[in-house]
C-alpha cells in the first residue's frame, strides 16, 4: 500500500537501510542456525556469500561500542521526528526500531532461560525459530520498502501508523 505521495528511487532505498539494524540482532539470535546450515554443503555457498555482503556493516557495528544504541538514538532524533523527511522512510525506521526492540528483548529473555534452563534444544529451537522469523520479517520489509510499499506486519505495523500520526 502505498500513501501520502509516490516515493523515488533514492526514498526506496533510504527506507531500506534501517532494517540493517534489526538484521545485527537476528543474526546473534542465528548462531545455532548458521552452525546447523554448515552440515549441508549445497547451502554453505548461499551463507558464505550472504556473510561477504553483510561483513562490513557487522564489523563497523562490532568495533564501536554500543553502536545499536547510537544508532537507535540517531534515527529516533534525526529521521523518526523529523517531519520534513518522507512519511515512508520515517515509517520504515520506526519498524526497524520496533523490530530490532523486539528481536533485542527476545535474545535477552533466551539468554536468562538458557542460564536457567537444562534444556539445549530447547533454547536452540528457539533461537532457530526468532531468526528465521525475524529474518523474514527484515527481507520481506526490505523487499516491500524496495518496490515502495508498505510492508505490512502484523502490530508492528499498526503500532508504526498509530505512532507516526
Amino acid at each position: 500500500m502505498t500513501w501520502r505521495g509516490s516515493t523515488t528511487a533514492l526514498d526506496r532505498v533510504f527506507a531500506a537501510l534501517p532494517y540493517l539494524l534489526p538484521l545485527m540482532a537476528t543474526l546473534q539470535l542465528g548462531q545455532y542456525f548458521i552452525s546447523f546450515i554448515s552440515q549441508f554443503p549445497a547451502l554453505v555457498p548461499i551463507v558464505q556469500v550472504l556473510f561477504i555482503l553483510i561483513a562490513p556493516v557487522a564489523a563497523i557495528y562490532g568495533a564501536i561500542p554500543f553502536a545499536g544504541l547510537i544508532v537507535f538514538f540517531l534515527l529516533i532524533f534525526l529521521v523518526v521526528n523529523n517531519t520534513d523527511i518522507n512519511r515512508f522512510i520515517r515509517f520504515n525506521t520506526l519498524q526497524a526500531i520496533l523490530l530490532s526492540f523486539i528481536l533485542f528483548i527476545c535474545s535477552l529473555i533466551l539468554g536468562i532461560l538458557g542460564n536457567g534452563l537444562p534444556l539445549p534444544f530447547l533454547i536452540e529451537t528457539l533461537a532457530n525459530v526468532l531468526f528465521l522469523g525475524g529474518l523474514a520479517a527484515i527481507v520481506y520489509s526490505v523487499v516491500q520498502s524496495l518496490m515502495g510499499q508498505y510492508a505490512e506486519i502484523p502490530t508492528i505495523s499498526e503500532a508504526v501508523h498509530m505512532q507516526l500520526r
